[in-house]
Formats: structure tokens, C-alpha cells, sequence
């Protein structure tokens, strides 16, 4: 039986199988990418929240602790995802075929 036939008696939109198959890739191409993007909004809202404070806007101290925490904390999650990344790259170099 010819795969043409299969898809047919499936209802299976062919089109829609490449579709599904390139959301799923640039989904995980990007997800990388757009933790970084988070990270750099993270930061960017914690040196917003310091200036306002500085400057007498209306920030409470409590507002620019949780923020600069926030980015802390999400530069650190950057960091050991990178070298993690890093370790396994360097183990599977090291792997002998």
C-alpha cells in the first residue's frame, strides 16, 4: 500500500504534518534566544526600578530588592545553563565512535 493511499484513508493533511514539524523545531530553536531576551528585560526593569528610586519616583525599596533579586537569580539560571551546555559539548567531543 502506498503511503499516499494511507494518508488518504487517515485524513491526514500532508501540509499540516510539515507545519507541526517546523513549529516544533523553531519552538526549540528559539527557546534558548528568548530566555536571553527575558534575562535582558529582567535586568533593563531592574536598573528601571534603582533609577526611579534614586531620582524619588514612586518605588518603594522593596520593589527594587524583588527586582534586582529577579535578575540575579535569572542571570545565575543563564549561567548554569551555559555550562551545563558547555560540559555535555565537551563531553560528547571526548566521546571515541
Amino acid at each position: 500500500m502506498k503511503i499516499e493511499g494511507m494518508i488518504n484513508q487517515l485524513k491526514i493533511d500532508p501540509n499540516q504534518l510539515l507545519k507541526t514539524e517546523k513549529q516544533k523545531d523553531s519552538k526549540f530553536d528559539n527557546v534558548l534566544g528568548s530566555f536571553i531576551e527575558e534575562v535582558k528585560k529582567s535586568n533593563a526593569d531592574s536598573v528601571k526600578a534603582t533609577n526611579d528610586f534614586i531620582l524619588g519616583g514612586n518605588t518603594e525599596i522593596h520593589e527594587v530588592m524583588i527586582a534586582a533579586e529577579k535578575a540575579k537569580t535569572d542571570l545565575m539560571l543563564l549561567t548554569e545553563i551555559r555550562n551545563k551546555a558547555l560540559d555535555t559539548y565537551n563531553e560528547l567531543t571526548r566521546m571515541q565512535v
